[in-house]
């Protein structure tokens, strides 16, 4: 997965597998996700992230399951 901000349109853009996009849904005002051709999450871009997504501090989490 990379995370990558752009400060200039305070734009975010989440990846989350290299496949070719074949459709972006709004979800939003603001979010946009991208499918592959069998529905599988492959991006999502947050528009005014920092206003509107609160994308002032990145935590990562990792839980492990027993």
């Amino acid at each position: 997965m990379n995370i990558k901000y752009f400060e200039d349109t305070d734009t975010a853009l989440i990846e989350f597998l290299k496949n070719p996009i074949s459709e972006t849904k709004v979800i939003s005002e603001n979010i946009y996700i991208d499918l592959d051709a069998k529905g599988n999450l492959i991006s999502m871009t947050i528009e005014h992230a920092k206003s509107s997504g609160s994308l002032k501090k990145l935590v990562y989490e990792e839980f492990k399951t027993a």
